[in-house]
């Protein structure tokens, strides 16, 4: 088939360019021309902005089989997409997100019969707001739609939430306190991309596919964040050392983090991949946590661990959090060795 991306080089559509190329179709990438990324050298590269009208205007002209989402964050980027691509391919593929599921849970499984509604992050919101337009055009018959969910899907990064990967790659190396939500103990999923890649080029040109919506993610299994991070510091050779503090008090330091932890991390819940094995058939995640995380050490130090400039002011803050949680642990609050517990 003939495959556009729009996008193509970040950490998760790099990995599906690769395979699908491996499987044998013939790959478009439209993107700025910037990101370094290594793709197939049979790839054909439309070198673009996506502000640049006539450029974007031109990719529909290509009458592609599929063609990829992967950089769209506000309605008007998929409303340009139904002009553009309507009556010109054979499925559009939305990139999504997990978050876009109802926060906070009402059960810990996840499938895609669980409505979306996030109250807490503005992006998933723009998100289920994108995704509600193109199943209105995918009904209207303008545009053969397919909506893909990705949580936590990981290539050269390491995982975020109040702070970047790298701010706590700094900060474990650095041996400064690394602030996790709650205990600890709650689980997250986490999704190497090259074992993304796989379920997710199998939906090409499957009518089964069109108008649905699917997550791609690990099977059922998922992961303690205390021990994703105890993973990390192994595989950058530190020993983090981890202050617990509570969710709400987190948000109190800075309401932006009701986004990324009430909005999404902050909850316990595994992923049902079901509904996409379905139709994509079924797939194992090759790459382990543990795995995962080592590839993203090697890539932190070969490209950015020498480059990293500290953000002051963050830095300061968390620094902050750290002292203060743990003056409570002096004070008579609960303790585990070097590490202050704060329950949710």
């Amino acid at each position: 088939m003939k495959v556009l991306y729009v996008g193509g080089t970040g950490e998760i559509s790099t990995a599906c360019v690769w395979r699908s190329t491996e499987v044998g179709h013939e790959v478009h990438v439209f993107n700025r021309g910037r990101a370094g990324e290594p793709l197939p050298p049979e790839v054909r590269r439309i070198t673009g902005d996506l502000d640049d009208a006539a450029a974007y205007a031109a990719l529909g002209e290509g009458c592609y089989d599929v063609v990829c989402q992967f950089v769209a964050y506000d309605l008007a980027r998929v409303e340009r997409d139904a002009r553009v691509f309507g009556g010109r391919c054979g499925q559009y593929i939305f990139i999504s997100t997990a978050s876009a599921y109802r926060k906070p849970p009402r059960q810990y499984v996840i499938t895609e019969a669980v409505p979306l509604g996030n109250p807490f992050w503005l992006y998933s919101q723009a998100k289920a707001d994108m995704e509600a337009y193109l199943v209105r055009q995918h009904a209207s018959g303008r545009l053969p739609v397919t909506i893909v969910r990705p949580s936590h899907t990981h290539r050269t990064r390491f995982p975020g939430g109040i702070a970047g990967g790298d701010d706590w790659a700094w900060r474990m190396l650095s041996g400064r306190p690394v602030i996790l939500h709650g205990d600890g103990t709650s689980l997250w999923t986490l999704t190497y991309s090259t074992d993304f890649a796989v379920p997710f080029v199998n939906l090409f040109g499957k009518p089964a596919a069109r108008g649905e919506a699917f997550h791609i993610t690990r099977h059922l299994e998922a992961h303690m964040w205390n021990d994703i991070m105890a993973a990390m510091g192994r595989a950058l050779g530190a020993q983090p050392r981890i202050v617990h503090v509570p969710t709400e008090t987190l948000v109190q330091y800075n309401s932006a983090w009701a986004g990324p932890l009430l909005g999404d991390k902050a909850w316990p819940v595994i992923f049902d991949n079901s509904k996409v094995m379905s139709v994509a058939g079924r797939f194992e995640c090759e790459v382990s946590m543990e795995d995962g995380l080592r590839r993203a050490a090697e890539q932190y130090f070969k490209h950015r661990a020498a480059a990293y400039k500290p953000d002051a002011a963050r830095h300061a803050l968390l620094d902050r959090i750290a002292a203060e949680q743990e003056a409570l642990g002096r004070n008579g609050g609960p303790t585990d060795g070097n590490v202050v517990i704060h329950r949710l």
